[in-house]
C-alpha cells in the first residue's frame, strides 16, 4: 500500500522534522528501492495507491506493475478492501516506509501462512509493517474495527479483532515516521551526499 509521494501528503510526521519536500523525496526513492528489492517470480506485486486518482496515469510507479486505488475509509477499511478484492489465496500487505523489508521476510510470511490464518510483521512502534491472511474463508466482520491506528496499540488492537484465528508473528522491523527513525536506519548505512538526515 502506497501513498502518492507528494509533499504534504506523505510522511508528514517526518516532514515536520526535515521539511515536507525532503520527506516526500525520501518516500519516493525508498518506495522505488523497495519495489526493486522485492521483485520475485514467487509472488505478484500489486500497488494499492492513495489517493485513488494517483493510481492512474502517473509515471511515478513502474509501468509493469498492476496499480489499483485503495478506496475510501480509514486504514482498516482500505486494507480489508485489498484482502476481499485480491485473487483467491494467501495475500500479504506491506507499507513502503520500512527500509529493511527483504525477500526473505516476504517469503517467511507466505510460508507461515501455510500453518496459520494470519501473520503479522510487528513494527518497533507498536504497529505492523506486514499483515498477511490465508484467505480460505470470508474475513470476519470485526476485523480492523476499533483499531487505534498510528498508535502503539495498532497491532494489539488488530489481533483482538481475530479472537479465534491462528496468528503468527515474524521479525520486528522499524518503519520511518520521524527524523529519529531515519537516523536509526541511516546509522549503519551510507547516506548519499547532499541528503544527510542529521
Amino acid at each position: 500500500m502506497l501513498k502518492e509521494p507528494r509533499a504534504g501528503r506523505v510522511k508528514t510526521r517526518l516532514g515536520k522534522d526535515i521539511g515536507m519536500v525532503p520527506a516526500a523525496w525520501w518516500f519516493r526513492h525508498q518506495s522505488r528501492r523497495l519495489l526493486r528489492e522485492l521483485e520475485d517470480p514467487r509472488w505478484t506485486i500489486t500497488l494499492a495507491i492513495s489517493p485513488d486518482k494517483a493510481a492512474f496515469g502517473k509515471r511515478i510507479w513502474p509501468a509493469e506493475l498492476t496499480r489499483i486505488p485503495q478506496g475510501q475509509g480509514d486504514l482498516g477499511q482500505r486494507m480489508r478492501r485489498q484482502f476481499v478484492n485480491a485473487p483467491r489465496g494467501p495475500v500479504c500487505i506491506i507499507g513502503a516506509d520500512v527500509p529493511d523489508i527483504s525477500k526473505t521476510h516476504v517469503q517467511t510470511a507466505f510460508k507461515t501462512l501455510a500453518s496459520h490464518d494470519w501473520v503479522f510483521g510487528p513494527a518497533a512502534d507498536g504497529g505492523y509493517w506486514l499483515i498477511g491472511a490465508k484467505r480460505i474463508s470470508a474475513l470476519a466482520p470485526r476485523v480492523f474495527q476499533n483499531v487505534r491506528w498510528s498508535t502503539r496499540h495498532a497491532l494489539a488492537d488488530t489481533i483482538k479483532t481475530l479472537p479465534d484465528a491462528r496468528i503468527a508473528l515474524i521479525d520486528t522491523l522499524r518503519d520511518v515516521d520521524t527524523l529519529s527513525d531515519l537516523k536509526k536506519f541511516n546509522r549503519h548505512r551510507h547516506i548519499p551526499k547532499g541528503h544527510d538526515a542529521s
